[in-house]
């Protein structure tokens, strides 16, 4: 590859890495701004429950339409797929950012999820375009580190923004962060070639250009003005609410909802206009991506994220709706198994999940339920102490996510030199060591400030290590026109590894927490209830531990050594992407 040419690459590797960074950091921004945005749109602090949706309602726009989207980036451009991902990431944050109304403010953090939950498998499978299945680690790691950069970098950028103002202008930044990405994709383009794998003529009628250019032009204007309309509805500016003459259309048709105005009808009305409009463009390739397996993987995904993700780990493992929702899910997913064997083209093409690719997926998931253990529990041990407050708590956790992204690029420098299975399986193994040791805890043992950031660090690099040849493995092992799926899948278990790991690692200490309670002389001795608590966290780290250790054995088998790596089919044997 020339100079020019390589220099492009990294460029564009670097725009979209850090796009996979913002999508990261708005994930755990919020944790910060949660109250603020619940006194937001009307809910008190005593209700904490009730802002649950503002959580979940994110881990569901990022889980569930991944596979689809990973699917459209294999038969579109990867770029077009990252651009359409951060308007939709703009789109969610502004929709949040005016919201005053908890179905507003849940509707724009589901955007979000869908557009930054995008964003990731697309830069994943956009490295396997442009590096060459043996070179592919140190890009792969780069994805990784920036990712979990975002993820430290979320809470301090949210500290320091509400510090200076209010929890709106978080995400107001988002907006103005993913347009700026956006403008350097655009500028980047494609230097020279679709970013997919490969190409081929649209599937539907002949299109006539005349038309075609008249339809677009109209599309275009009226989804201008149903954006702004709706931005309108939802900004509800008090010069004109308050105006007699103008403030007619802001008057809700029903209760209080800025959406239901005669200008939110409006401008919701003119964005369905324009669907039905450029239904000719989109259809096609939703038909060709095989909707109704999305649909299926959707139902599936989304049951299993609301079962866990709404549960009270104090009270339950499965929260108030998961049982009705898990069997819905298991039938989506039976569903699924036979439509996948019967449909010409799969969301999920035949051969991505077997072999490698699903021992990628099933340490992918484990490594979630070890990542989330240490994520949680830390800064909880932390303020079982008398040492830290919440601040300080926190800081206690960046010692461990700060030597996750250095991992990351660590496990994709590795596989130059290392097979999939050693640098992850060894990254997993020293995980799981830490793990074990801290399943040893004491309150005593978070104040040693020394042996305790050396655990920390040896946990972070260890579950760093295990990224990028988790990523190269189901990415060498799935066939080229399908590299969108595979990352997504890898997302996604990591997610779901995260979500449930989270429910049953939290009940298993909280049983073992009450048991200890039950057994205290006195119930009202205070440093016997932290001693309870402690008891709590350990058990978590145990079962982190054990998580992150049969992830090493599983991980052993993606190939200890490097060998010669080849693509699963050809790029000639190949389906080719769909041009709109």
């Amino acid at each position: 590859m020339t100079q020019p040419a390589a220099t492009h690459r990294l460029a564009l590797l670097w725009a979209a890495s850090a796009g996979v960074a913002l999508a990261a950091a708005d994930t755990y921004v919020v944790v910060l701004a949660l109250t603020d945005m619940m006194a937001g749109v009307g809910i008190g602090i005593d209700a904490l429950q009730r802002a649950t949706p503002i959580i979940s309602g994110f881990l569901l726009g990022y889980i569930a339409v991944l596979p689809l989207i990973g699917r459209l980036s294999d038969l579109l451009d990867r770029r077009r797929i990252l651009l359409g991902c951060l308007v939709v990431f703009v789109v969610g944050s502004a929709v949040t950012a005016l919201a005053v109304e908890m179905p507003v403010l849940v509707t724009g953090r589901v955007l979000q999820g869908v557009g930054g939950g995008g964003l990731v498998p697309a830069t994943l499978a956009l490295v396997a375009d442009l590096w060459p299945a043996d070179r592919r680690g140190t890009p792969l790691g780069v994805v990784g580190a920036v990712q979990e950069l975002g993820s430290v970098l979320g809470p301090v950028v949210g500290a320091v923004v509400l510090a200076w103002s209010g929890w709106r202008a978080i995400f107001w930044l988002n907006v103005v962060a993913a347009l700026i990405l956006y403008a350097v994709i655009l500028l980047l383009g494609s230097g020279g070639r679709s970013l997919s794998a490969g190409a081929v003529g649209p599937r539907g009628p002949v299109r006539r250009p005349g038309v075609e250019r008249v339809r677009t032009s109209v599309a275009w204007v009226l989804a201008v003005l149903g954006i702004g309309l709706t931005a309108l509805a939802l900004a509800a500016p008090a010069s004109l609410v308050t105006d007699v003459a103008l403030g007619a259309p802001f008057v809700p048709f029903v209760g209080q909802s800025r959406p239901l105005t005669p200008i939110g009808v409006a401008g919701l009305g003119l964005l369905v206009v324009v669907a039905v409009l450029t239904a000719p463009r989109w259809w096609a390739v939703l038909r060709r991506a095989d909707l109704f397996g999305a649909l299926l993987v959707a139902v599936a995904l989304g049951s299993l994220v609301l079962t866990f993700a709404s549960s009270d780990p104090e009270k339950e493992v499965v929260g108030p709706l998961g049982y009705t929702l898990l069997p819905v899910g298991a039938v989506a997913l039976v569903v699924l198994a036979w439509w996948h064997r019967t449909a010409d083209e799969p969301i999920v093409p035949r051969g991505v999940v077997g072999g490698r690719g699903l021992r990628s997926l099933v340490v992918s998931l484990l490594v979630g339920a070890a990542l989330v253990a240490v994520v949680v529990d830390v800064p909880l041990l932390a303020r079982l102490t008398d040492h830290y407050d919440e601040t300080g708590a926190a800081l206690v956790l960046v010692r461990f996510l700060l030597a996750v992204p250095v991992g990351a690029l660590l496990g994709g420098w590795s596989l130059r030199r290392f097979g999939d299975g050693s640098a992850s399986g060894l990254g997993l193994l020293l995980a799981g060591g830490g793990m074990l040791v801290m399943s040893r805890w004491t309150l005593d043992s978070v104040g040693d400030t020394v042996p305790a950031t050396v655990v920390l660090v040896v946990v972070g690099l260890g579950m760093g290590l295990a990224l990028a040849p988790v990523n190269n493995a189901a990415l060498a092992d799935s066939p080229s026109h399908a590299h969108g799926v595979a990352s997504s899948l890898v997302v996604v278990a990591r997610m779901v590894g995260m979500v449930v790991g989270l429910a049953l690692l939290t009940s298993i200490g909280l049983s073992r927490y009450y048991d200890a309670v039950r057994r205290l002389p006195d119930p009202l001795d205070t440093d016997a209830l932290i001693g309870a608590g402690v008891v709590q966290v350990q058990t978590v780290f145990l079962g982190g531990a054990l998580a992150a250790l049969a992830g090493a054995v599983v991980a052993v088998t993606l190939g200890v050594r490097r060998g010669e790596r080849r693509e699963a089919l050809r790029d000639a044997d190949s389906p080719r992407f769909v041009g709109l």
